[in-house]
């Protein structure tokens, strides 16, 4: 399980990349109630909804030296 570097709470990798559909240009969604990600410097962080996501992409690096990564 990964850790949301913003609240800490554990994500399951699983269920926030699982598919739920495809848009009408047929990119991949994913339901935002189960987790979603976010690709920063190589590597990606999860998160448990669109809130930490949003914080985390304001200022990564902050949460990434909290993080100690």
């Amino acid at each position: 399980m990964a850790k949301d570097p913003v609240c800490g709470k554990e994500i399951d990798e699983a269920e926030a990349r699982a598919q739920t559909g495809r848009t009408a240009y047929g990119a991949a969604e994913v339901d935002p109630q189960k987790g979603t990600r976010q690709f920063h410097d190589g590597r990606w962080y999860y998160f448990c909804g669109l809130e930490c996501r949003t914080k985390f992409m304001a200022s990564p690096h902050t949460f990434i030296e909290q993080a100690g990564r």
